[in-house]
């Protein structure tokens, strides 16, 4: 579980992100970025979110709720501040392991400049 300041809670959020962030695409996962004013929020808040296009049942979408969940987890340090970041899951993330989504994410962050050290 991502601690609770860092999570994206509310459907104007998510719908602001969806309107205004920027958008990076691979293979199993699709990322929107939006920056905020630095005195909104300090850290990045994340929502991770899997339709049922993905996978009917729940069981599935959770346990790829949890690997990606996992793999923020590492790469949350590395992320700038003040960030809102919205990520969708393809159908084709049922056959994705945690490895992959850790790879994908930092990918998708590089491309988007939000991981420390890339501007």
């Amino acid at each position: 579980m991502l601690p609770k300041h860092n999570r994206l809670r509310r459907s104007r959020q998510f719908s602001q992100v969806y309107r205004q962030g920027k958008k990076a695409v691979s293979a199993h996962l699709i990322m929107r970025v939006l920056p905020l004013p630095t005195a909104l929020s300090e850290s990045p808040c994340i929502g991770i979110v899997i339709s049922q296009k993905v996978h009917k049942r729940a069981v599935v979408r959770n346990r790829l709720k949890r690997q990606v969940r996992a793999a923020l987890r590492t790469l949350l340090p590395r992320l700038k501040p003040s960030l809102w970041i919205v990520i969708n899951l393809k159908p084709e993330a049922t056959q994705c392991e945690y490895g992959e989504f850790l790879r994908e994410l930092e990918q998708l962050f590089t491309k988007l400049e939000v991981i420390h050290g890339h501007s």
